[in-house]
């Protein structure tokens, strides 16, 4: 079976053209936590097309990003992001959940 590079990159589609919420250019690559966290949270409560609440939304846009990117995504970058969700719970008044 041979896979194209167009099926390769449907993660990288939806990020860019997301119907859920319009995303800054560049949101997941940005130097802070907080910044990432604050660009998330305005484009999630800005959208009339989202599915869920503002919160949701955003939380499910970072983790889809965490998760496709998979090994690919640099440690360092990872945990900036894995940072990132801290600070969107915070800015939404969301406590940490424990499993």
């Amino acid at each position: 079976m041979c896979v194209t590079k167009k099926s390769k990159r449907w993660s990288q589609k939806v990020t860019q053209t997301s119907n859920a919420m319009d995303l800054e250019k560049d949101v997941f690559t940005k130097d802070s936590p907080r910044s990432i966290a604050r660009s998330l949270k305005r484009s999630a409560e800005k959208s009339n097309r989202r599915k869920s609440d503002p919160f949701r939304s955003a939380m499910s846009m970072l983790t889809f990003y965490i998760n496709r990117a998979g090994k690919n995504l640099p440690k360092e970058r990872r945990n900036r992001l894995e940072k990132a969700k801290d600070e969107l719970r915070a800015l939404f008044g969301k406590g940490r959940q424990h499993a």
